[in-house]
């Protein structure tokens, strides 16, 4: 049975996650269709980039990925088609893309061209249920468009390394559900330019000498619970997806506040790591 992922910013309270859905079933009955998120801020194509990445490898190879951010059909923001690392991926050709072709280079892109044969104010709804149930049957990309070469890339996605290459400039590029701070530098790369340095990562008023490997790492379990520095902790970790996360241990956005809130950071951010 074929799976069909959605991931959008249209939220729960209008009409559109459950219209797109209907279309799907209209269209083919045997498919699966899996919600990854439609809590995506609102035309945040990093975010869905982020998001995207550290969630379609959990599926078959096979899925097809409906992506619906800033999807309106206009000269500048074509829509595409594109199989990469054995799933496909629907979309506007926004930048959203680029972020996994970074890491894994598509085997195959096309620009979708089937909008003449379509009615559509919402392609979402329209045109790209259409693509997805075209390759759900088992149908080739080069029927439903013209292949491209190239995806548009999302400026300044990547960190910066400075010529004496003792220090990486990164930024922001996801808070979570907890107001954990989620920056574009990768383990790899800090591995590749720190080469077992001591090293000093700052972002506004916090600094950090220490990166774990989970949160739990963090906290001495040795010691009675009434000594350990627990709630309240702030850390720097290597998250599930091996990016710099800066965090604050049990931290509850709504309550005791969290590592974005606490240590006033905010969506593109900067985050400095300098090797000594």
């Amino acid at each position: 049975m074929p799976i069909v992922t959605l991931t959008t910013d249209f939220g729960e309270k209008d009409h559109y996650v459950g219209a797109v859905k209907g279309a799907i079933y209209s269209e083919l009955d045997s498919v699966r269709i899996v919600d990854i998120s439609h809590s995506i801020s609102p035309f945040h194509i990093t975010e869905a980039a982020y998001i995207i990445q550290n969630a379609y490898h959990s599926f078959p190879k096979g899925t097809i990925h409906i992506i619906g951010i800033d999807s309106e059909l206009n000269p500048e923001n074509r829509h595409i088609a594109v199989a990469l690392d054995g799933h496909y991926f629907i979309c506007a050709n926004n930048g959203i893309i680029s972020l996994l072709a970074s890491e894994v280079r598509p085997e195959k892109i096309v620009e979708i061209n089937i909008h003449d044969r379509v009615e559509s104010n919402f392609p979402v709804l329209d045109v790209f249920v259409k693509v997805a149930c075209h390759i759900a049957r088992g149908g080739t990309l080069e029927v439903i468009g013209k292949s491209i070469d190239t995806v548009k890339e999302l400026k300044g996605i990547r960190p910066v390394v400075n010529s004496e290459a003792n220090q990486i400039i990164g930024n922001v590029i996801y808070i979570d559900n907890y107001g954990n701070v989620i920056s574009n530098i990768t383990k790899k790369l800090f591995d590749k330019i720190g080469k077992g340095r001591n090293f000093r990562i700052a972002a506004r008023t916090a600094n950090f000498s220490k990166v774990y490997d989970s949160y739990s790492k963090a906290i001495n379990f040795d010691l009675p619970p009434e000594r350990r520095e627990e709630d309240g902790k702030k850390l720097a970790l290597w998250n599930s997806s091996l990016y710099l996360e800066l965090a604050i241990y049990k931290s509850n956005p709504k309550t005791v506040g969290s590592a974005s809130t606490l240590f006033g950071l905010e969506y593109w951010d900067t985050i400095t790591i300098n090797f000594e």
